[in-house]
């Protein structure tokens, strides 16, 4: 079946996953192990990409599991750090996406993040402008893995569920996405997607660099 559009995640697919030394950074900066810190970092991070914590309360929660609380002036200073970890962008992925478009495919990022990285996301020059459709999840108050986020995306596409592909680097999201009627492929790397995935969906392939 002919692929009408593609639906992109953020994290992992279109940036890449944040630097270690970037993480070791900020969990410094809570005085916090790395592993702690991660375990915190994770822990209600879908309930916060839905919109349900404030930026305030995640952070707080961080804290919490340390046993301490945040002093007001350090949680600006997190946001930002966990914005600048998302900041990576893959321009392979973002000039195929350009190619897509030039050949009449529909194109839609469909992300779990939280407001504030969504909200830098919409005044970052040029990003979204690859995009026909944006689905954020603190915007709709749900988040991956529930179906009305996908349908979200698919109205949005206004391509068939069928005739769509989505791309997201954790299984639960890719299991969710085919449950909601979505063709959807675990997105590894950019490398791993052109050795084993493009090729299956009749999609234009990017050049081949040497």
């Amino acid at each position: 079946m002919r692929i009408g559009g593609v639906i992109f995640d953020f994290g992992g697919v279109l940036c890449f996953h944040p630097a270690e030394e970037w993480i070791a950074e900020a969990a410094a900066a809570v005085e916090m192990p790395v592993p702690e810190f991660l375990d915190a970092f994770w822990k209600e991070r879908r309930v916060y990409d839905a919109g349900l914590l404030t930026a305030e309360q995640y952070w707080q929660g961080i804290a919490a599991v340390a046993g301490r609380r945040f002093p007001d002036a350090l949680i600006p200073a997190m946001i930002e750090r966990e914005i600048q970890f998302w900041s990576r962008y893959d321009s392979r992925v973002l000039a195929w996406i350009r190619q897509l478009r030039a050949a009449g495919i529909r194109t839609a990022i469909l992300s779990n993040l939280p407001r504030p990285l969504g909200e830098r996301l919409r005044i970052t020059e040029g990003f979204l402008d690859h995009f026909d459709h944006v689905t954020f999840s603190y915007e709709l108050r749900a988040a991956k893995p529930q179906v009305e986020i996908y349908e979200h995306a698919i109205r949005g596409l206004k391509v068939p569920p069928a005739q769509a592909l989505f791309l997201d680097d954790r299984p639960e999201n890719i299991e969710g996405a085919r449950a909601a009627g979505l063709q959807a492929e675990l997105f590894l790397s950019w490398e791993k997607f052109l050795e084993s995935i493009l090729a299956r969906y009749g999609l234009p392939e990017p050049p081949r660099h040497s």
